[in-house]
């Protein structure tokens, strides 16, 4: 009997299944997002997915990656006790939720398959030295990120970097980072990754930024009188310098100047005391016809770990939704405690749709986005408990004391 179907696409997030069930000769058929069977059972479309026997399903890298070494009955990729299984998922979820979305933030916009924002490749590139040096700081005395052997975080964290070393990290940083590649390279040629990088090199150099070409005004057919040329400019008054593209409208520019004009709340937020003056004024101001309410909420909870780890995921996802900052406010929390805490978030966002104001964000997509009411009494709760932070969350019918947030204005 089968033992399931594992769908994957290229993106880094599959390699270690596919390398997995490749390694163990596991009796998984491998599949893409075209099947008809990850259309039906996986809506929100999020790679790597598995589907088993007695109606199991399964999303989340490393719910995946743990299902299928428990197939193969291997334990030791797994972390030989329960503390090193306990930095095993910490490995994993750090790799998975912070270093793939600051790295996607600089080389996707190079490749072109996100927005160019230049100041936005700069805050994640700091933010990248800082990840940087965290697992320099423990690769430069372990061999290993768990343990004196490889377990399944250095497989999955080394495709991580492996996409890294393809894109933005060159020949001059492997020579600043020694103890890295070092460790990629042992990890690389672990059987369960080997075939992805048989014939890798490093870089020369990063891959450049390359602006789309203009498109060529065509020729109007009627004949216009010759003009006399204008002698060229002097030498010292021409300019090596690229012209500067005019930067693309923000597609909610269209909507016009609300009502309420945002930067005046979010002053009043930040000057005011919340639950006594501030939150009448919202409501007090608030149209529902311009902006609309948002729950947003992070869809891998289970793999977050500490709290300061989870809010500083949520100033990464503030960091990129900067472009949409003059169409949005919102807050965000981390509620719980180390090790099982999770992000929710209330946001007002202009017009009737999210996507427009969220999209801006590299990883938009790993959060889910719930209309709010603002007629219900429930929702408005809700919302005011978002600006305020002073009462808990309830979490499936549980309350949960919120450890930190931040406000994005």
């Amino acid at each position: 009997m089968s033992q399931g179907t594992l769908f994957i696409t290229e993106q880094t997030r599959g390699v270690v299944p596919k390398g997995l069930v490749q390694y163990f000769k596991l009796d998984v058929k491998i599949s893409n997002k075209e099947d008809e069977q990850f259309k039906k059972y996986f809506p929100l479309n999020y790679i790597p997915a598995f589907v088993g026997p007695k109606g199991l399903k399964l999303t989340e890298v490393s719910a995946v990656i743990e299902h299928l070494l428990n197939l193969a009955g291997e334990k030791k990729l797994k972390g030989t006790t329960e503390l090193e299984q306990v930095q095993v998922n910490k490995w994993i979820s750090f790799f998975n939720t912070e270093v793939i979305s600051t790295s996607a933030r600089i080389f996707l916009p190079l490749l072109g398959k996100a927005p160019y924002n230049k100041k936005d490749i700069d805050a994640a590139t700091e933010r990248l030295d800082t990840i940087i040096q965290i697992i320099e700081a423990r690769l430069s005395e372990f061999t290993y990120l768990v343990g004196e052997r490889i377990t399944v975080a250095d497989l999955f964290a080394a495709t991580v970097i492996g996409r890294s070393l393809e894109t933005i990290f060159d020949k001059a940083w492997i020579s600043k980072h020694q103890d890295i590649f070092r460790w990629f390279s042992t990890v690389s040629a672990h059987p369960v990754l080997s075939w992805r990088y048989v014939d890798f090199k490093p870089r020369d150099k990063p891959v450049e930024y390359v602006p789309p070409k203009k498109e060529k005004k065509e020729k109007k057919k009627e004949e216009k009188p010759k003009q006399e040329k204008k002698p060229a400019p002097a030498a010292a008054e021409q300019s090596d310098e690229p012209p500067v593209e005019k930067k693309a409208k923000h597609p909610l520019e269209a909507l016009g100047k609300p009502k309420l004009a945002i930067d005046e709340w979010k002053r009043f937020y930040s000057n005011e005391e919340t639950r006594e003056s501030a939150i009448p004024w919202f409501w007090e101001h608030f149209d529902a016809d311009e902006w609309s309410l948002w729950k947003v909420t992070y869809k891998y909870n289970d793999e977050l770990t500490l709290t300061f780890m989870s809010n500083n995921l949520i100033g990464g996802f503030f960091a990129r939704l900067t472009g949409s900052i003059k169409y949005m406010f919102g807050c965000a929390v981390v509620y719980g405690e180390n090790n099982n805490n999770g992000i929710i978030g209330g946001f007002m966002v202009r017009g009737q749709d999210y996507k427009p104001a969220f999209e801006v964000a590299p990883d938009w997509e790993s959060y889910s986005y719930e209309k709010l009411d603002p007629n219900s009494e429930e929702d408005r709760e809700f919302f005011n408990n978002m600006l305020a932070w002073d009462k808990p969350i309830v979490v499936n019918g549980e309350e949960k004391e919120i450890a930190d947030g931040k406000v994005l204005k």
